[in-house]
């Protein structure tokens, strides 16, 4: 399919502690018997993705974790391992083996997935929509993750379980707005050029971020190189593009202005009309599309759309981030078996 996989492995995370080590990185962990690295290979594997930059935190890390891979996998998958300097975060993590992407499309996957979403689903949808973007929402697990770190005491207070606040087009297809589970206790700012494009937008939070990414790779590493400040990519690079995809170039004789966020610098009533047209027709999946020609002189580029991937519901996903998470997953997967 022409797309690269970055699997970022992590190292030694401090959330998992002390079932991690030097000798025992995260990547590495026993799910029901077996690396929960496994799980995502696997996935990779059955969807002929099989060119991979394994990502991991530490040099220590990343010698455990390609010895493991080179044994098990030999002449099944094409990996690279990477090691990267320890909490540089994922987006960190990307532009230190940004001379390694080559492909038009990246597939971005987090090391610590367990699930049973063909990754490839992921990859034919991005393919689909020529997104910038493509992320893979998964219906929040039931049970999950209440406090990271060790579980001594009886009296210990869990911790409400934060989602990603979602907002979706009607068609599910493209990604409007995306944030952290704390919005929910204040609030949402939408954008009114968002809602002025679209008409109507669902509000989900009942979708988790599944931390799987399908990039164009031109855009990534534009992103990646003028956002030095970037460290994550559900946090800040994400956020980035689904809220600069409606960003647009006006040309009015000749002389190009910036138009962004729905504010409006053009004097000339001829480009307010232009622009007010494409956005009256945003509802449908093309208005992200380049629009040009409108009275001879004047071009309005969508420069980019966000897309999402919902998994079924009857599929699961959840990632092994804490030592709750841990625990349920080996309860569950043992289930499967």
């Amino acid at each position: 399919m022409d797309f690269q996989v970055v699997v970022l492995a992590g190292g030694t995370s401090k959330n998992l502690l002390p079932l991690v080590s030097k000798e025992v990185p995260k990547a590495l962990l026993p799910v029901a018997n077996r690396p929960v690295l496994s799980y995502v290979l696997e996935q990779l594997e059955l969807s002929n993705l099989k060119d991979l930059i394994v990502v991991v935190e530490g040099e220590d890390a990343a010698i455990h974790v390609g010895g493991w891979i080179s044994n098990a996998y030999v002449d099944r998958l094409h990996v690279e391992v990477a090691a990267v300097h320890e909490e540089v975060g994922t987006a960190g993590a990307l532009r230190a083996i940004a001379h390694h992407l080559t492909a038009n499309d990246i597939l971005v996957v987090s090391g610590d997935l367990v699930f049973d979403v063909p990754p490839g689903a992921l990859a034919a949808a991005h393919r689909k929509h020529n997104a910038v973007v493509t992320t893979m929402l998964c219906p929040a697990p039931v049970s999950g993750p209440t406090e990271s770190g060790s579980s001594g005491g009886k009296d210990k207070i869990k911790k409400p379980r934060r989602y990603n606040i979602i907002g979706l087009d009607p068609s599910k297809q493209f990604l409007l707005h995306i944030g952290t589970g704390a919005e929910v206790e204040k609030d949402i700012r939408i954008q009114k050029s968002i809602l002025r494009a679209v008409g109507q937008m669902e509000i989900r939070a009942d979708l988790m971020d599944a931390h799987m990414y399908a990039f164009k790779r031109s855009v990534l590493q534009e992103v990646l190189d003028e956002k030095d400040e970037f460290q994550s990519l559900k946090e800040d690079v994400l956020p980035y593009l689904v809220r600069s995809q409606l960003k647009s170039e006006v040309l009015f004789s000749g002389v190009p202005q910036t138009e962004e966020n729905g504010n409006e610098k053009v004097s000339s009533q001829n480009n307010q009309a232009v622009v007010s047209r494409i956005m009256a027709n945003a509802s449908t999946p093309s208005f992200h599309e380049l629009s040009s020609g409108y009275n001879g002189s004047t071009h309005v580029r969508r420069i980019h759309k966000c897309c999402a991937y919902i998994a079924s519901e009857s599929r699961y996903c959840q990632r092994l981030n804490s030592i709750q998470a841990f625990s349920d997953i080996n309860r569950d997967v043992s289930l499967w078996y």
